[in-house]
Order: C-alpha cells, then sequence, then structure tokens
C-alpha cells in the first residue's frame, strides 16, 4: 500500500520501495538470530540469488504485455505465466549443466 502511495507521487522511489528484498532481509535476520550460524545465512544468501534471476522475466513480460494491448490484470497473468516458464527452464537448465537440485 505504501509503494502505491509513492508511486503516485514518484516511480522511481516506489520502484526503489518495492525493490528492497525485505522478505529476504527478514528470513535472513530470523535464520541467525535462531542458530547464530553465519554460514548458513551465507549459504541462503547464495540460494536467494540464484534463485532470483528467473524473476526479472516477469518485469520484462509485464510491460510488454501492456505495450502489447493487454489490459493490466491479463498481462499480469500473462507475465506470471512466462515467469513459471522460465523458472522451469532454470530449474532444468541448472540440474541439467550445473548439476543443481532446486
Amino acid at each position: 500500500m505504501g509503494a502505491s502511495e509513492v508511486a503516485r507521487r514518484s516511480s522511481l522511489l516506489a520502484a526503489i520501495l518495492v525493490s528492497l528484498p525485505l522478505t529476504s532481509m527478514l528470513a535472513l535476520g530470523w535464520l541467525y538470530y535462531d542458530t547464530r550460524d553465519a554460514a548458513q545465512v551465507v549459504d541462503l544468501s547464495w540460494a536467494i540469488l540464484l534463485i532470483v534471476l528467473p524473476s526479472v522475466v516477469f518485469f520484462v513480460a509485464l510491460p510488454l504485455l501492456v505495450r502489447w494491448g493487454w489490459g493490466v490484470p491479463a498481462a499480469l497473468v500473462g507475465a506470471t505465466a512466462v515467469m513459471v516458464v522460465a523458472y522451469a527452464a532454470y530449474a532444468w537448465a541448472l540440474s541439467r549443466f550445473a548439476g543443481v537440485e532446486l
């Protein structure tokens, strides 16, 4: 809600606010609080970095679909579908070429 209010004034500031990895920050903090194990925090941080890459596809697909005449609700669904396919392809590529099982 805060980001949509900020977006009325500045898209850039809203984008910065939304792009903050708040969930990841909370998860990393809680993991450290629970375990006091910095190595687990590092491992989770690297895993998040590895997995977040396909989500960028959503942010490419959404504006393209809207520009191609899709309504915003349909573009959100379409971009989500494209992202799911990107995640599946990424998981397949990681398992096939890097030996990483997701």
